[in-house]
């Protein structure tokens, strides 16, 4: 029997999906403007965490809480993921441009993948290694050109924005292991609520120039909560139980492409060669890191008479090195 792609509404959800988290920089950096950057993930995630908690109490069929050791690892892999991801992300994207960010994020996955090399010692095989050279380049083309163009603020800020990968890839690494037997709404929930308490603690830091935003700022504020940090992991998470890992991630590398059209179109960024250069390089380099040759092993019924592929690990080791936003 012929296997049948993925549904057009699973696409849908994932281009959605990569839509919403690729919307998050321009518009970060719209609100940037009446909101201090700690402040701004204060907000936002506490608003997400709030409406995650309702969807978790709202769940009929929610797993058991988990237990005191696996909490204290959700906690921690929320705090770095979200309190020190989002920290020198926003801040980032405040001293460089969004267009920058869009297309750094792209090396976010082979970050996570080099992490996962060092703690779990997988093999990397040529394909990924070279796109994980290329996208390096790329990355270095972007910051090279932020150097050129915006001084040393913008420079700074790309470094910023790569430090956010390191990160990030670390959230992966220590929410793979945390998040066994949970479901995806309650490890999220549980990750968002560490990130939201580290944000309003450091959100402290900028009290002395707290004012009340703007209608139109509170307006992205409510769309960075629910969209791109609640909304976006949604609809990410509905394509994937639905069409294979590797799929997904081919199409979350429109992130940087929708990124830059949105520092454009919302922002009014110019684009220079150099970042065209950078961008379509680091595209480039996160495909070959994501193809992966699997070996061919005879098919072999398992104990109800159905035959067994063993590809189904495989496919979920690879949601391990996606990017976000995610929350």
């Amino acid at each position: 029997m012929r296997e049948r792609g993925p549904s057009v509404w699973a696409v849908c959800a994932v281009v959605a999906a990569a839509l919403f988290w690729s919307s998050s920089y321009a518009v970060t950096k719209q609100v940037l403007a009446d909101v201090g950057p700690l402040s701004i993930g204060a907000i936002r995630f506490t608003l997400a965490a709030l409406l995650l908690g309702v969807m978790v109490r709202l769940s009929r069929n929610r797993p058991a809480r988990p237990d005191a050791r696996q909490r204290r690892q959700l906690y921690l892999s929320g705090f770095l993921g979200i309190t020190v991801y989002f920290i020198l992300e926003n801040v980032g994207v405040d001293l460089s441009t969004a267009s920058d960010a869009s297309l750094i994020v792209a090396t976010y996955p082979l970050m996570t993948m080099l992490m996962e090399l060092v703690v779990f010692r997988t093999r990397m095989p040529l394909l990924r290694v070279t796109g994980v050279l290329l996208a390096t380049v790329g990355a270095f083309l972007v910051v090279r050109n932020g150097a050129q163009v915006g001084g040393n603020a913008r420079w700074a800020g790309d470094i910023l924005l790569l430090l956010g990968g390191v990160a990030w890839a670390g959230y992966n690494v220590l929410g793979k292991r945390a998040s066994a037997g949970q479901n995806a709404v309650g490890v999220t929930y549980y990750q968002t609520l560490a990130g939201a308490a580290g944000f309003l603690l450091a959100s402290l830091l900028e009290a002395g120039d707290w004012r009340m935003p703007g209608v139109a700022a509170s307006s992205l504020l409510v769309y960075l909560a629910v969209a791109c940090s609640v909304g976006g992991f949604l609809l990410y998470n509905y394509g994937l139980r639905r069409m294979a890992s590797s799929v997904a991630v081919n199409i979350l590398n429109l992130v940087p492409v929708f990124g830059v059209l949105g520092a454009v179109v919302i922002n009014g960024e110019s684009i220079r060669l150099a970042q065209v250069a950078g961008g379509v390089v680091i595209v480039v380099g996160v495909a070959l890191g994501m193809i992966e040759r699997r070996p061919e092993s005879p098919v072999r019924p398992d104990a109800d008479g159905n035959e067994a592929s063993g590809t189904a690990t495989a496919q979920a080791g690879t949601t391990a090195g996606l990017v976000p936003h995610k929350h």
